[in-house]
């Protein structure tokens, strides 16, 4: 029986990697513009380093971008390539196709509903609450709420006591099999790959099922209440 449904937040309700693409290449153009001497390649390649070193979540990484090139911060520069990202940002953050109508029909089947993120407590909230999702979810547990990433099973346990189910009732669909998938599995939660927000090439998740579509989970939740 499946009594809760919890989601991964970043490529699994938000297609967070092509978000991020077309906010920091919206930045790129708009600090060459306001008098940033390097070609659009090699910002991109210095971003992609700090980025790498500090984590996707870094928010100051076009201020240690430009310290590193004239040691010190040029705010006419920054704030061209703040305001260029934060445009673009909230033009391209958008939900996957059918999340709306899929969260909207598992709450019509009285499931709980829930996200385990491992993005900050801020970023995951704003992505929520831009995407208008945030009154939908019953938990959300985040980086902050329990200071370790997925796989470990804190986040998942947090979020099984938030929503007052046993795991065997869970069902955990992410877009990360090392971290979704096995995190969830050890606790004996069953498992949903979303494949179409794999960024891995993953050939084998080892979920319970894996789906091409978020609306598919719909089926999944009701065949699997259907054999209890």
């Amino acid at each position: 029986m499946v009594s809760a449904v919890i989601f991964d937040l970043d490529n699994t309700l938000v297609d967070f990697m092509l978000m991020k693409r077309q906010a920091i290449d919206a930045a790129i153009h708009a600090m060459r513009d306001a008098g940033l001497k390097l070609s659009a390649d090699e910002i991109r390649h210095r971003i992609d380093k700090i980025y790498k070193e500090r984590g996707i979540e870094f928010q100051s990484v076009f201020d240690e971008l430009l310290y590193g090139e004239f040691s010190k911060i040029d705010y006419k520069i920054l704030s061209a390539g703040v305001i260029a990202y934060r445009r673009a940002r909230e033009a391209a953050l958008v939900p996957y196709p059918h999340v709306t109508m899929t969260l909207i029909e598992l709450s019509k089947m009285h499931m709980k509903l829930g996200v385990v993120s491992d993005a900050p407590a801020k970023e995951a909230w704003l992505r929520l609450c831009y995407l208008n999702l945030h009154h939908i979810f019953d938990a959300v547990v985040t980086y902050d709420d329990t200071g370790v990433r997925k796989p470990n099973p804190e986040p998942f346990k947090r979020a099984l006591k938030l929503l007052k189910v046993p795991a065997k009732e869970a069902m955990m669909v992410g877009d990360w099999a090392e971290r979704d998938v096995l995190g969830a599995a050890k606790l004996g939660m069953k498992t949903v790959f979303a494949r179409y927000g794999d960024t891995f090439g993953t050939l084998v998740s080892n979920a319970d099922y894996d789906v091409d579509d978020v609306s598919q989970i719909i089926g999944i939740v009701k065949r699997e209440n259907e054999r209890s």
